[in-house]
């Protein structure tokens, strides 16, 4: 039995334990930036009591919420589209991916009660929304009509710019920075053992692309 204080209270009566970990994969950031990596290693802390506790459990990998990172074209600080200019990560061709708040709650409830999803990672990968920043850009100026002066980003001055900053930039940073330079959503490949890709296990839910998504702030 685990001594997890949270999970002995729960593991006498769940049926199925999602826990509320949505974003990038915990057990693929153990190499993650501090101070950002604490919140992975709280998550994990959390994986290993549900494993020695036997916990029946569903991992959701939702990648970018939309509203956090495509209306803004992933600037952060702010979460409205920019008018003149857009900051690009990098040389901005790095791979991520978007997902809309609905699609993401229509996934986990798919998996709540599906047998092909009880003990595994589930990725939220929709083909038409794994993007680059770039191709992000170009999708919104397409759709406004209007183009963007870039300005690239070097790593290194990116991450230089955490300094003197406070704890909740310093951890964006960090999270920005795997996300955009490193490509930590994208760069591996979903094992056939204990992991799963949501849309081509749910066929039928019809999700948003981001061009569409985009329409509600012309």
């Amino acid at each position: 039995m685990t001594s997890h204080p949270f999970i002995m209270n729960i593991q006498f009566y769940m049926q199925r334990f999602l826990p509320s970990e949505f974003g990038m994969d915990p057990a693929r950031m153990g190499h993650a930036l501090e101070p950002g990596r604490i919140t992975f290693d709280e998550k994990m802390e959390i994986r290993r009591a549900i494993k020695e506790g036997n916990i029946p459990h569903t991992y959701i990998s939702a990648n970018c919420f939309a509203a956090y990172f495509v209306p803004n074209l992933c600037q952060m600080r702010t979460l409205l589209p920019p008018k003149e200019k857009v900051h690009v990560y990098g040389d901005g061709n790095v791979k991520a991916i978007f997902v809309d708040e609905d699609d993401i709650a229509a996934y986990t409830i798919k998996c709540v009660d599906d047998p092909l999803a009880l003990n595994k990672t589930i990725y939220l990968r929709p083909q038409e929304n794994i993007l680059s920043q770039n191709e992000l850009i170009a999708k919104w100026e397409k759709l406004s009509g209007k183009v963007l002066k870039k300005i690239p980003i070097p790593s290194d001055e990116f991450l230089a710019s955490m300094k003197g900053t406070d704890l909740a930039n310093q951890v964006g940073i960090g999270h920005y920075y795997h996300i955009f330079y490193e490509g930590c959503l994208t760069n591996f490949d979903i094992r056939d053992d204990g992991e799963e890709e949501a849309s081509l296990l749910y066929p039928e839910v019809q999700y948003t692309r981001m061009d569409e998504y985009m329409q509600r702030y012309l």
